[in-house]
């Protein structure tokens, strides 16, 4: 993973959309705030429902120089320009979407425990998400929740196994979680519901790039 992007990933936005915004209109508020990372995450969509969101955010991350990914659909990327996906825990492994995606696509992979880990590093992830912190509701069928001493832990394994991936906190984090999570060792963090459902997305990705 190169520097520019592993500088990028130190805050991700996982699209979700509310009564004010859809998942295009939402991640442009992020990236307006500073966000340079976007994974279009559309559970429950069809792959022309996708397509036709990715049509229109791709073009936006491109404005503001953004890593654009799609969550789980390695098959869309191609179609969606996109520079990458990402694979949660039941969804293509990371060897086999890089079989199909190559060498230059950016992969990152769902981590819950240390093991995870090792499993993504073995299969070639660029980086890993990491979670969940809390419980949140924009996720189903949640794992254990780590807390700030599953990271900890985490952390330090990685350490002493040698393995140095980016690791990026998901779940239920807030503004006042930040500067407590970031002492952990962690890369960097993924939002959704904090920012989209702030009265202010663009000010409140001001503040959470502000904490790390």
């Amino acid at each position: 993973m190169n520097k520019s992007i592993f500088e990028k990933s130190k805050l991700q936005f996982i699209t979700h959309s509310n009564e004010h915004y859809d998942y295009v209109s939402g991640a442009e508020e992020a990236m307006k705030g500073g966000c340079r990372w976007v994974q279009l995450r559309m559970k429950g969509a069809s792959d022309e429902e996708i397509l036709a969101a990715a049509q229109k955010l791709e073009p936006v991350c491109r404005k503001y120089d953004a890593i654009f990914l799609l969550d789980d659909k390695v098959h869309l990327v191609e179609k969606a320009h996109a520079d990458g996906v990402h694979l949660g825990k039941n969804d293509m492994p990371v060897d086999e979407a890089r079989k199909l995606l190559g060498e230059d696509k950016i992969i990152g992979g769902t981590a819950n425990t240390f093991e995870d880990i090792v499993r993504l590093h073995q299969q070639g992830a660029d980086y890993i998400g990491c979670g969940p912190f809390r419980f949140t509701t924009t996720k189903q069928n949640l794992s254990p929740i780590l807390g700030l001493e599953g990271y900890r832990n985490i952390i330090d394994e990685m350490r002493e196994n040698n393995i140095h991936l980016p690791i990026v906190a998901i779940g239920g984090i807030l503004k006042e979680d930040v500067a407590e999570l970031m002492k952990t060792g962690i890369t960097g963090i993924a939002i959704s519901g904090a920012i989209l459902n702030a009265e202010n997305p663009i000010e409140e990705t001001k503040q959470f790039l502000k904490l790390i």
